[in-house]
């Protein structure tokens, strides 16, 4: 259940990391949950290691949202130069 909840709130939050950042974003339903789910692991991870969260504290719903506009710029810049 927990892999279920996980990717339902990667799916939110893909889809307002794309909602905020301006311009076409060509990418499927798919690929805007692997969008949340990565923009919430990066987040957490740069938390912890910024040390803003303990060992197995997860990240909030915002700092997962940031995670996957950061990563959602990255995608745009990878994209474009290899199209």
């Amino acid at each position: 259940m927990h892999y279920i909840w996980m990717a339902l709130v990667g799916l939110v939050v893909g889809f307002i990391a794309r909602a905020l950042h301006p311009g076409k974003d060509n990418l499927g339903l798919i690929m805007t949950a692997v969008l949340g789910i990565a923009g919430s692991f990066a987040a957490n991870y740069v938390g912890q290691a910024i040390g803003w969260y303990k060992a197995g504290e997860s990240a909030g719903f915002i700092a997962s949202v940031i995670g996957a506009l950061v990563l959602l710029v990255i995608y745009g810049f990878v994209a474009k130069k290899t199209a």
